[in-house]
């Protein structure tokens, strides 16, 4: 059986064990950074698979 308490840890409880306190809150902030500036190139390639025939966007 897993100690979920002591041997598992997700998500916030995760990323700061590793970086340290607030590593989490950083992490998120930069994939909403790249995901902001990444916005119209992650739509436009996700868009070929939704509708082969729909052009990509500008």
């Amino acid at each position: 059986m897993l100690d979920l308490d002591n041997e598992l840890k997700v998500a916030e409880e995760f990323w700061d064990f590793l970086g340290g306190k607030g590593a989490y809150e950083d992490l998120l902030g930069c994939f909403e950074r790249v995901g902001i500036d990444l916005k119209n190139k992650i739509d436009n390639y996700f868009l070929k698979f939704n509708n082969p025939d729909k052009q990509p966007l500008v």
